[in-house]
């Protein structure tokens, strides 16, 4: 990871700069060896790295005079990526100037961007996007696709799968992860003909590092007896926004639970330490970071609330991406794939 270089949006996310620049300082203090090219407002950064001076030595300034608003649509961010600092943040890695990007911003427009740019690595038709969710394993849980592709065809879904363990490997150290595919059963007649087909495609690569396990449905995505989950963006997004609006549910829940009787309120004060526990592992900020896999280049998605931690959360994914390689790593597990199928 020594001399790594790690591309920041600055002018990405709901939070604002703010929060940004406090992520990449946080960031920074865990990763001493990173540096950072920080693209936006070329004043307005510079004022803002008055508060973090351990940031400033190790931090360059990119100008980018526009940005990618949350409302603009993929065309419209394509035609501005040369004016906007998203567009110019994945620039710095198609150039080589930066080993990773990393943007809170508009999703789809960061999505049709880096593809446009980055193009997709041999082997892989759509690139898809991969987050690790929190389960009760010894590991989180890599799903894939969350949103980038609604639809997809049985090659897509053993593509995703191929990404999906190598990411696994990269990020969790497991010689050969477990992988199963979304489905609305665990049956071998359940599912559409693409989620079936696709099955038995995994099924038979047997000689890829990955143990393809069959199907899981959804209340099992947080069970811990997967790695990682496969499915199209369409269901990856909804199980996403579910896991998500679930655990935030939970919280408020005991919080309003807590304060409803002075018993109660003792109840919380003995407990405080598992509920502090629980908070920590369901927080999304402590969990962010969804990567674009299948791209010539890495591309970060950070929640678009995230907060301080958050910001620096998806920077060590990205951080730790680049130092295991991840890109070639699956440039290699395709190969292999595709050399055997032919």
């Amino acid at each position: 990871m020594n001399g790594s270089r790690i591309a920041v949006d600055a002018m990405g996310g709901d939070e604002g700069l703010a929060v940004m620049l406090a992520g990449v300082a946080r960031a920074r203090r865990q990763f001493e060896e990173l540096r950072f090219i920080l693209v936006g407002d070329e004043a307005a950064i510079t004022e803002g790295l008055k508060k973090h001076p351990n940031l400033t030595a190790h931090s360059e300034i990119v100008h980018a005079p526009e940005v990618v608003g949350s409302s603009d649509k993929p065309s419209q961010a394509i035609r501005r990526a040369k004016t906007t600092s998203m567009g110019i943040a994945i620039d710095m890695v198609k150039k080589g100037r930066a080993s990773a990007c990393v943007s809170a911003g508009n999703t789809g427009a960061l999505m049709a961007m880096a593809k446009l740019s980055l193009r997709t690595m041999p082997g892989i038709d759509r690139p898809a996007l991969a987050a690790m969710l929190p389960s009760l394993g010894d590991n989180d849980v890599v799903v894939l696709d969350l949103g980038a592709n609604t639809e997809c065809d049985a090659r897509n879904l053993v593509q995703f799968a191929v990404m999906g363990a190598a990411y696994a490997r990269t990020t969790m150290d497991v010689a050969s992860p477990r992988v199963a595919l979304l489905n609305i059963g665990s049956e071998d007649q359940k599912g559409t003909d693409e989620i079936r087909d696709a099955a038995q495609t995994l099924r038979l690569a047997t000689h890829l590092p990955m143990n393809f396990t069959g199907f899981i449905e959804g209340d099992r995505l947080s069970r811990g007896e997967v790695d990682v989950v496969v499915c199209d963006g369409f269901s990856g997004n909804i199980a996403l926004k579910t896991a998500e609006g679930t655990a935030r549910f939970v919280a408020d829940l005991l919080r309003r639970a807590f304060k409803s009787s002075t018993r109660s309120k003792i109840g919380f004060l003995i407990s405080k330490p598992a509920t502090d526990l629980l908070r920590h592992h369901l927080d999304p900020n402590n969990h962010n970071g969804a990567v674009f896999l299948g791209l010539n280049g890495l591309v970060l998605k950070s929640h678009g609330s995230a907060n301080e931690i958050g910001v620096a959360t998806a920077i060590g994914v990205a951080a730790k991406m680049v130092r295991d390689d991840l890109t070639r790593r699956i440039a290699e597990d395709l190969g292999n794939f595709e050399a055997k199928a032919a």
